[in-house]
Parts: structure tokens; C-alpha cells; sequence
């Protein structure tokens, strides 16, 4: 059997037809199952989610996880990683719960640096609840909450990620599959905290963030800060003008969280957690 099949369930879809969370879904599993062929072990791959549309991809992958709760899914993967630090943690986050409740849990996960994957599925809006507007929304988007359009700019994540320290910063396009599995699959092999936001269109709410294909364009992976920056500030999240800069923004080398604690090293030098230590 191909090891994709593996990680397969028998749940039936409830996402729209033609959503692209098919798309971030097929880019996971080929990211895994192409670990699993290099070595890495089936069993070893944990995840968590946040509460939105994204959230059900915890029913179509089958790895080992938490379902959790709105903001939540950074504290999560870091009681995961704490409770084992050789486990491939992975968490599936929305625009809404990350960048809104979850705020203070993204910008210290880049200060902690634990060894970590965070995948934010950005489209701009809350869609699960018809569509209310995010920390991300364009100014000017209308919705039934607020009919006189959204009047605060929108918040930059990759400006915040880079600021709080995040040791690798990519951002993909939900319909190129290949490229996202890629860039995922460099994100779990990286140590440390790895933030990859996935632009995707919503069918149903805010299109006007729909369709930016032409905004969007390829670059090669970067390791300096003040390049990092500028890739940063090309896209200001209103719509209006600018460049989508899609690729590795950013990585480099720090010591991660299980690295600075005595009691996981030992764990990781072992390949075991808490409860196999005891």
C-alpha cells in the first residue's frame, strides 16, 4: 500500500466542494508521507487543531493528536513537545483563532523556539461563522457584524513572526499542492518553531481576497534577516497593491527549547517521553 494511503480515514468531507483546505490537506499528507519514506516513523507524528474550517483536517489525516480548542493550538503543541520532544508536532491553525485570540501564544512561540510546525490557513476572514472579519481582513470588507466595512489595517503576521523570533517563516499558496508540500516538509525537518501561512481563497466569504495568483510570485529560500524584511513588507494583507512573496521568507539556526532544558535533552537523548522515562 502507498504510505500516502496510510494516513487516509474513513470520514466523509464536510468542507465546501472545491474548497481549498482539499488542497493544504493533499499537501500534508504528501509532506508526511514522503518523512515516512526518508525515515521518519508514522508514530512519531502528532497534531492539533484550532476551531474554524481548517480544523476538520484533524478527521482526514490519520496521525495521532489533539482536537483543541479556539487560539489554542500553539500551547497545545507545546505540551506536546514538552511531554516528548521527539515527536513531530504539528498544528493547523486558522487566520482567526492565530492571529486574533491566539495572538500572544504565536508571539511567544517564536521567543521559546520549541521545536515545532504551525500552519495558519489564511482567508482573510472567519469563515466557519459566516464570514466576520480577522485580525487579516482587508479595511473596507463588509460583512452582517460590520455593514460599514472593517476600519482598522490589518495586522502583517510575517512582520510579527519575524520580530518575535520565529526561526522559519514561509508563506504558500493553498493551490500550488507541490510547493506547499514542499515548504511543509522543510518546515518539519527545520529545529525549532516553524511558521508557514497558506493563502487560500474562501468560496463562500470575502472574495475580494480571492484570486491574487497574479500577485503572488516564487522566491528562493532566505537566511538573511534584512532581505526577510523587505519580502515582509511587499504585501500589506488590503488588497490594493503589492507583491505576495511565496516561499522560505526566513530561516536560520537558534537553539531550540528542548535544547536549553537539561530534563529534554535527556529526553531526546533517550528517544523517549515522561511516561517511558518513568
Amino acid at each position: 500500500m502507498e504510505i500516502k494511503n496510510t494516513l487516509s480515514t474513513k470520514y466523509l468531507s464536510t468542507w465546501c466542494p472545491g474548497c481549498p483546505n482539499f488542497f493544504i490537506l493533499e499537501s500534508a499528507k504528501r509532506a508526511i508521507a514522503n518523512l515516512i519514506k526518508q525515515g521518519y516513523k508514522h508514530e512519531d507524528f502528532s497534531m492539533t487543531t484550532g476551531i474554524g474550517c481548517h480544523a476538520k483536517i484533524f478527521d482526514y489525516i490519520n496521525i495521532s493528536g489533539i482536537y483543541g480548542l479556539h487560539g489554542r493550538v500553539i500551547p497545545t503543541c507545546l505540551g506536546m513537545n514538552l511531554g516528548n520532544p521527539n515527536l513531530h508536532v504539528i498544528g493547523f491553525a486558522g487566520d482567526g483563532d492565530t492571529y486574533a485570540e491566539g495572538m500572544e501564544h504565536f508571539i511567544h512561540a517564536g521567543r521559546y523556539n520549541a521545536n515545532m510546525t504551525l500552519i495558519v490557513n489564511d482567508n482573510q476572514s472567519f469563515s466557519l461563522t459566516t464570514g466576520q472579519a480577522t485580525p487579516t481582513s482587508q479595511q473596507g470588507y463588509k460583512t452582517k457584524a460590520e455593514p460599514l466595512g472593517e476600519f482598522n489595517r490589518p495586522l502583517n503576521p510575517v512582520k510579527l513572526a519575524l520580530a518575535a523570533g520565529a526561526t522559519f517563516i514561509a508563506r504558500a499558496d493553498a493551490k500550488d499542492i507541490a510547493g506547499t508540500a514542499e515548504i511543509i516538509e522543510k518546515a518539519i525537518k527545520h529545529k525549532g518553531f516553524s511558521y508557514i501561512e497558506i493563502m487560500q481563497d474562501c468560496l463562500i466569504f470575502n472574495s475580494e481576497a480571492d484570486n491574487t495568483d497574479d500577485k503572488m510570485y516564487s522566491i528562493k529560500d532566505n537566511k538573511d534577516k534584512k532581505k526577510a524584511e523587505q519580502l515582509a513588507d511587499e504585501w500589506d494583507y488590503n488588497l490594493k497593491s503589492g507583491k505576495i512573496p511565496i516561499g522560505v521568507i526566513y530561516q536560520e539556526n537558534r537553539q531550540t527549547l528542548d535544547e536549553e532544558w537539561p530534563q529534554l535533552r535527556e529526553l531526546v537523548k533517550k528517544r523517549v517521553g515522561w511516561k517511558e522515562l518513568r
